[in-house]
């Protein structure tokens, strides 16, 4: 125990012994005192103390029991036997493809759904997808020819030969599953023909069961930043060093290293491979050329070992992968969906709201508020994202965002926005309700794309809340490009005495002349 400790712990004990001492000198001294004038009531409070010393002394020991039997070690459950991961995975897949069916645009829904399709074929192939991926110089082909060549079993023909690459069915001596191996075009090649190929091999690099990612040195900046972006998604990789023959034994070790450094947070130690894929001829004594063997043993071992212990999981975490990409996709074709129907809900009731300003005379600026939000939009766009908003609800989200925009002083900045805009002075009824009229349709629109948002996101404001939405809609919709489109679309949408009005202010001379000439 450390001093500091020690010392507390005297000086604890010290307290303690000074308060009993204290307490037993003054129940002494009270005892001697009604002893003076009752002996029996003295001797009665020390029967009481006695009994309450039995009591607590009897409680103290029943607790303290209870508490030793719960300290008692307890059985140790048996872990729960995860979840196959298999049928995670067609679950997964069949979740995936009911949300594609929400999909209103028929071209992109059956695009998806063939996906989903041959996805779902590979539950009864079982076929492991193994792609080679790196730089046109690293050797890749070189190593896929290796490959087919020292394994053992049916060795198959070309599944396709395309500009994306050549697939090699095959088979390794302990391994039951049927093996796809891929060769890909290289990174970085030159050309729009390149690029094209680079994004197939990318394509291709993200639906592997197995990635074999292969450098002939160092890793580049075009090569990290691949190698990187599989890693975040979650892509089984292992990193192949390849061209080992060209460097001195200490030159490889250091640029292995330097290769796990790099990679240690997605990709472990025993995952970095060292191999010669097809090593530089030897030229002997007697001047003959000797072409070495392909030095692939300690990949193929470690192919081997992850395929037998991994298999299964390697089949189904790409399963899952592949269908939680092909969720995000259609996630973001849904939304899109929804946020062009819930812009034209907005768009609809933003002119109806300036309307009402338009044949209503509202004396008081202020109540623009009241027509910025319009409880049936709220309702609307709910029903757009799947939400039934009852009409308490509705008015309590619309009352809610219209204080939120008088208190951050946004419908009075939309009063001036437009009133600079027009180049009005407020001062005149006729002018003061163009004003109001454009503006309500304005702070409508505020109104109902923050509500888009909210429903966006499960019907949550985000950390900043309400406050942060409104003001970042008003700021997007305050630059003065949008600002005068906004007019010019008041032109059509509004009464025609309205475009005629504002037109007259903007150019009254010419307004005059027409008058006089008609």
């Amino acid at each position: 125990m450390s001093w500091p400790r020690l010392f507390i712990l005297l000086l604890g004990l010290a307290i303690i012994l000074g308060l009993m001492l204290w307490l037993v000198s003054s129940l002494q001294w009270l005892y001697g005192q009604i002893a003076l004038t009752s002996p029996f009531l003295a001797n009665l409070m020390v029967f009481c103390l006695i009994a309450l010393m039995a009591v607590l002394m009897g409680a103290f020991l029943y607790y303290g029991w209870q508490f030793r039997g719960k300290k008692q070690p307890k059985q140790q459950r048996r872990p729960q036997v995860p979840e196959d991961k298999v049928d995670a995975a067609a679950s997964n897949l069949r979740a995936v493809h009911r949300q594609i069916q929400q999909i209103q645009d028929e071209v992109t829904r059956q695009a998806l759904l063939k996906q989903t399709r041959q996805m779902a074929k590979t539950f009864t192939r079982r076929q492991l997808k193994i792609v080679v991926f790196g730089t046109g110089s690293a050797g890749k082909t070189s190593l896929v020819n290796a490959i087919v060549g020292q394994m053992v079993g049916e060795v198959g023909a070309t599944i396709g030969t395309t500009a994306v690459g050549q697939t090699f069915r095959c088979q390794l001596r302990s391994v039951d599953q049927e093996l796809l191996i891929t060769d890909t075009p290289g990174l970085s090649e030159p050309g729009i023909a390149g690029t094209d190929r680079e994004q197939a091999a990318r394509k291709l690099a993200t639906e592997a069961d197995l990635l074999l990612f292969v450098v002939d040195g160092d890793l580049t900046q075009s090569e990290y930043q691949p190698l990187r972006a599989l890693g975040r998604m979650g892509k089984r990789s292992l990193l192949v060093f390849n061209k080992t023959d060209c460097y001195t034994a200490s030159d490889q070790e250091l640029i292995e290293q330097r290769l796990q450094e790099r990679v240690q947070n997605w990709i472990q130690p025993e995952d970095v491979v060292a191999i010669a894929a097809r090593p530089q001829p030897l030229r002997l004594a007697s001047g003959e050329i000797l072409e070495p063997e392909p030095d692939l043993e300690a990949l193929l071992q470690r192919i081997s070992r992850i395929l037998r212990e991994e298999g299964e999981d390697l089949f189904a975490d790409n399963i899952l992968l592949q269908s939680q990409r092909l969720g995000a996709e259609a996630r973001q074709h849904i939304d899109q969906e929804r946020r062009q129907q819930a812009d034209k809900i907005v768009d609809r009731f933003q002119w109806i709201g300036a309307g009402v300003i338009w044949v209503t005379p509202v004396p008081v600026i202020d109540l623009l508020a009241t027509a910025a939000v319009n409880t049936q939009m709220v309702i609307e766009i709910a029903k757009i994202y799947g939400c039934d908003l009852t009409l308490d609800r509705a008015k309590d989200l619309a009352l809610s965002l219209a204080k939120t925009m008088v208190s951050l002083g946004i419908v009075k900045g939309a009063i001036e926005v437009f009133a600079r805009a027009l180049q009005f002075s407020v001062a005149g009824f006729v002018v003061g309700k163009t004003i109001q009229s454009v503006g309500a349709a304005y702070l409508t629109r505020i109104a109902g794309k923050s509500f888009i948002e909210y429903f966006r996101n499960d019907q949550d404001w985000g950390d900043g809340g309400m406050t942060e939405v409104v003001q970042r809609q008003f700021q997007l919709h305050r630059r003065d490009r949008f600002v005068k489109a906004f007019i010019q679309e008041a032109f059509t949408k509004l009464p025609t005495e309205f475009g005629r009005r504002v037109q007259h202010q903007l150019n009254p001379t010419r307004s005059d002349t027409d008058v006089e000439t008609r």
